[in-house]
């Protein structure tokens, strides 16, 4: 079923104050938001053992505070954020969720037992749920259409480079002076990243698209009108089923990786956390810029070509992830492991770019925020608390209970070929529509 369409004019000229170069700034300002936004999440995932140890937590408790506790903000705010986002100043937006994001992390440093930190957590979850869609948003109005791949690649740089600095930082400082300092480092590392944002301009909402022919300037639709379009478009519907799949099936089983190096080949925090970040830094890296030189070539060719390149890249995530937890050779399972997160690196531009050419101006922040909750549902949920509450329940069952985690691991590291078939899905949908 096809979504109806809007009768418009011509696309207005572009905001005087908006040059190329003003362009790329803004791009990189919004990918130091982004990068502090997964860098928490990195951080707490290196400082899993330390705090099982202090708090004498099972894994699914883990699960339920390092994961769950950041997605509770999801489930109850993050959709309407987006909604407002559609609506608001998206710069003033984001200062907000940036301050926010700094006092909720600072206080879960100053945790002093499992529930502190399970409510102080749960606050985090502004930053990216605030942050992240009037990112998005605003990159749409700042780069026309056939940039848009480009910058989101581009932008997508602040996953691998978050959570190689969260890792690292994490490891190092809470190697020599624990793992509250830890936090109480990330909540500081927020006010460059402030400053940076107060440089930006707020464009024009949808400047390089077809306007309505009243003239009026467009507003966002709200969340029911999205949700009607998504459900009425198979493409989008698969794209979003997609990318929430291969979240879990890349992000989600990387978020236990510190704590299944710990106790399956006898790494210590600090060493499992800069090996992680080093392959999140590195070879992120490496994942992200190949993307965006893809996205160069997919550019100029139909836009089924990019839901079938994010269909091979979310297949391949398979074997990787498959290895890296069924061997018992430590440095065979690192090679793998920097493979998985490589190519866990590579979805996330080309799948944000395909979606802000799929939603019209109205809907993208709001898209961006149900992208961001379907998502997070798999990445802080279901991998968090699944992964640990299907460990925990492997646990006596074992000769070696610390092996559980890597059974655990294994059995969930297939569902790269579930993500695949709906970017499959998804391709045939967009050239049935041509």
């Amino acid at each position: 079923m096809q979504s109806r369409q809007i009768d418009v004019a011509v696309a207005p000229q572009d905001d005087a104050h908006m040059s190329p170069q003003a362009a790329y700034w803004a791009l990189f300002v919004l990918t130091a938001v982004y990068a502090l936004n997964i860098a928490d999440r990195y951080i707490l995932s290196t400082l899993i053992e330390p705090i099982r140890h202090e708090f004498q937590l099972s894994d699914s408790a883990l699960g339920l505070v390092t994961g769950v506790g950041l997605a509770i903000f999801y489930v109850t705010a993050g959709i309407p954020l987006g909604v407002l986002a559609d609506k608001v100043n998206r710069r003033r937006m984001i200062l907000a969720a940036l301050t926010a994001w700094s006092v909720m992390t600072a206080l879960c440093g100053m945790a002093q037992n499992f529930w502190h930190l399970l409510i102080a957590r749960t606050g985090v979850g502004v930053g990216e749920a605030g942050g992240t869609p009037p990112s998005q948003s605003l990159m749409a109005d700042y780069f026309p259409p056939e940039r848009r791949a480009l910058a989101a690649s581009l932008f997508s740089l602040g996953v691998p480079i978050g959570s190689a600095v969260g890792g690292i930082v994490a490891a190092s400082v809470a190697e020599v002076h624990g793992w509250r300092s830890a936090l109480l480092v990330a909540a500081a590392m927020s006010i460059p990243v402030v400053l940076l944002v107060l440089t930006l301009k707020e464009p024009r909402r949808g400047r390089f698209d077809p306007q309505p022919t009243t003239g009026d300037a467009p507003t966002g639709v709200g969340l029911r009108t999205t949700l009607r379009f998504i459900l009425g478009n198979n493409a989008v519907f698969h794209v979003i089923a997609g990318a929430t799949v291969a979240t879990f099936s890349g992000m989600g089983l990387v978020w236990w990786s510190p704590a299944f190096l710990a106790r399956s080949h006898g790494m210590s925090v600090g060493d499992a956390g800069v090996q992680i970040g080093l392959m999140n830094g590195i070879g992120g890296t490496i994942a992200m810029l190949a993307s965006a030189a893809f996205m160069i070539v997919l550019a100029r060719r139909p836009t089924a070509a990019l839901a079938t390149f994010l269909a091979v890249i979310t297949g391949m995530i398979t074997i990787p992830a498959v290895t890296a937890h069924a061997v018992s050779d430590r440095q065979i399972a690192l090679i793998n492991l920097w493979l998985l997160i490589a190519l866990a690196n590579i979805y996330i531009g080309p799948t944000l770019a395909l979606l802000n050419n799929l939603f019209p101006p109205t809907m993208r922040a709001t898209a961006v925020a149900i992208v961001l909750f379907t998502a997070n549902i798999a990445n802080l949920v279901i991998a968090p608390q699944g992964i640990g509450f299907l460990s925990d329940r492997l646990r006596p069952l074992l000769a070696d209970p610390e092996s559980s985690l890597r059974y655990a691991l294994l059995a969930c590291a297939f569902t790269g070929i579930w993500g695949a078939i709906h970017f499959m899905l998804a391709a045939r949908a967009l050239r049935e529509r041509g």
